[in-house]
């Protein structure tokens, strides 16, 4: 398990403004921090990070995980909204796995950036239709209750 990630990046502020956009969806909110850096948390943990470090290092592909996969759909809106690069748009990826649903978009820095769900689709369930009581079925019905 992972317990946290700090992802290298130009501009602090800018960095800070797009994930706050874009992991919203996923339950991440900015906690904790400092002048060169900022950490994103669910549940009051911070698991990301984004710091100002020289020298700016290799572009890294960092996924978050979703309960649902509407979490994914949103993340990616709101990571586009605030200005990220698409890099794959919500959907399956069944070369990884049957249930495998993610979206990638690009930060500031060129970062890969992944939301993904591995559940399957939660499809609503599909209503019983009642049959309407035929006059001749209500009147026994209404004898059995006497």
């Amino acid at each position: 398990m992972i317990d946290h990630v700090i992802v290298n990046v130009k501009d602090v502020a800018a960095s800070r403004k797009f994930y706050q956009a874009a992991l919203a969806p996923l339950g991440y909110t900015p906690m904790g921090g400092w002048d060169e850096g900022v950490g994103f948390a669910q549940k009051r943990k911070p698991y990301f990070w984004v710091a100002r470090r020289e020298p700016l290092h290799s572009r890294v592909h960092v996924a978050f995980h979703a309960e649902r996969r509407g979490q994914v759909d949103a993340f990616h809106a709101a990571a586009m909204a605030a200005g990220g690069v698409d890099n794959g748009p919500p959907g399956l990826r069944k070369h990884y796995h049957p249930n495998y649903y993610g979206a990638f978009v690009l930060d500031p820095d060129g970062n890969n950036i992944e939301a993904v769900c591995h559940a399957p689709e939660i499809r609503p369930a599909k209503k019983v239709a009642k049959k309407k009581a035929t006059p001749r079925k209500a009147a026994k019905r209404k004898a059995a209750k006497k």
